[in-house]
């Protein structure tokens, strides 16, 4: 099969090497953009007088068709055209004949495939933000109906000081804020055209690359051709925001699978997104929780497979290059799934108040409230304040019960100091509403953070 760019060449390429060297069976997913940005281009040369409006609407009629055939699956995508963009130029030039052939004038695919896979990672980064969003939204909706459901907050896994469901929930929409912030920077900072760099230099062609730019939705054009053809700057950034949010969306599962075992019982996913076992037929597994978890390995694998493919590149374009895509893709693909059933499983997951409150009668969690109290009230030292709560918990733990159940005489004996009102103080209910700072976890703070989130995705909607 003759190659469109075979005149230098007195030899045909191996089949070995067509088949080593082609990226048509994955970069084919560019279509759209690859279509869209060559009809910009094509408008932009007949602007400049290097095409006719003759043959302008010629391309535009043609591409409608290659459009078409591609989207009603019968075009056909044959691995000796090597890439999307000589398939469907080849195909083009089938269908219309001599100005076909015109249309990469004064551009390269160095150039035409960073402005397909810049606007493929541009569009998809809007996606994953709406996404995002739409977790934020369930995550904020269940933190509002459990503002006053007591939790064991914990530090080390180990139970420190209750909380309210609503106040932990509402630090995974924290994480998925940021997220979204660093999507919506990286949008800002890539939305430049490459095309017009054509190989690596620019081009003597007279072109209009501001044109162009305003018709692919760009807010600049690049500054430098010869880093804009070798940047895949723009992948790396998406590739390491799934991967933070990822890694947030980890987190948050592997506490749904705590919470859904037996020894915690705080939530129960629903039989719609959980899976049983093959032999033991009582089992309800958390699959979608596990599966979160573990393919959050898999997109960190694509962020690092492109950081080494880039590492030791020379200026400019490196047929290393054509390695972004695959991972990419599947990183998207992965994140986008990811977000939707994780949405699913959260607005499904029955809530267990019940067995959260009784976990809150474990592990002391009023100690920190006597130690206040005794600073407050008592006027001791922080120092002997935290000493002398210790030896109350010492005795809590020799009596078998709650720090929060201790009788009054047996923390007077422990300090005489201490008054009849420090009982108050220990109810599980009263400390979780001390913590009134900014930012803390009484009701009247997680209420004001639930105002915060609404406000921020009204806002950005």
């Amino acid at each position: 099969m003759e190659k469109m760019w075979s005149g230098r060449f007195a030899q045909d390429a191996s089949s070995l090497l067509e088949k080593f060297n082609a990226s048509i069976l994955f970069d084919r997913k560019l279509y759209r953009e690859d279509i869209e940005g060559s009809l910009a281009h094509a408008q932009m040369l007949t602007h400049q007088g290097i095409l006719t409006s003759e043959e302008l609407s010629s391309i535009e009629v043609g591409m409608q068709q290659v459009l078409g055939e591609i989207e009603s699956g019968v075009f056909e995508w044959k691995i000796g055209d090597e890439d999307l963009h000589m398939a469907i130029e080849k195909r083009l030039t089938a269908v219309i004949g001599e100005a076909g052939k015109k249309l990469h004038t004064a551009r390269s695919r160095n150039d035409q495939v960073a402005v397909d896979f810049r606007r493929y990672v541009l569009r998809k980064n809007r996606e994953i933000m709406e996404s995002i969003k739409a977790v934020m939204h369930v995550i904020v909706g269940i933190a509002r109906d459990h503002t006053d459901t007591l939790l064991p907050g914990m530090t080390h896994l180990q139970h420190a000081q209750p909380i309210n469901f609503g106040f932990h929930l509402l630090a995974y929409a924290s994480m998925l804020k940021r997220d979204c912030e660093r999507f919506e920077s990286s949008f800002v900072r890539n939305n430049i055209s490459p095309l017009g760099c054509a190989a690596l230099a620019g081009t003597p062609h007279n072109i209009d690359r501001t044109m162009t730019a305003k018709i692919l939705g760009f807010d600049s054009v690049s500054v430098n051709c010869l880093d804009t053809v070798s940047d895949r700057d723009f992948a790396l950034e998406i590739l390491f925001n799934i991967s933070t949010l990822m890694m947030h969306i980890s987190r948050l599962a592997e506490e749904i699978i705590l919470w859904s075992s037996y020894e915690f019982r705080f939530v129960e996913l629903s039989d719609a997104y959980s899976t049983g076992s093959s032999i033991m037929p009582q089992k309800k597994n958390p699959d979608v929780p596990e599966l979160l978890r573990g393919k959050t390995g898999r997109v960190y694998g694509n962020l690092m497979g492109l950081l080494t493919v880039m590492k030791g590149l020379p200026l400019a374009y490196n047929k290393d290059t054509q390695e972004d895509k695959e991972g990419v893709f599947d990183s998207i693909e992965t994140i986008e799934i990811s977000l939707e059933i994780l949405k699913e499983a959260l607005k499904t997951m029955t809530i267990k108040p019940e067995n959260m409150e009784k976990a809150c009668k474990l592990g002391h969690l009023s100690a920190t409230d006597l130690a206040d109290y005794l600073v407050e009230h008592c006027k001791v030292p922080f120092r002997e304040a935290h000493h002398i709560t210790g030896r109350a918990v010492a005795r809590a733990e020799a009596l078998g019960i709650d720090l929060s159940d201790m009788e009054y005489a047996e923390l007077h004996a422990i300090d005489t100091r201490i008054k009849k009102d420090v009982l108050a103080y220990l109810a599980i209910d009263h400390s979780m509403n001390a913590r009134t700072s900014q930012g803390g976890t009484a009701q009247v703070r997680t209420l004001e953070q639930i105002i915060y989130f609404d406000s921020y995705l009204n806002a950005v909607e």
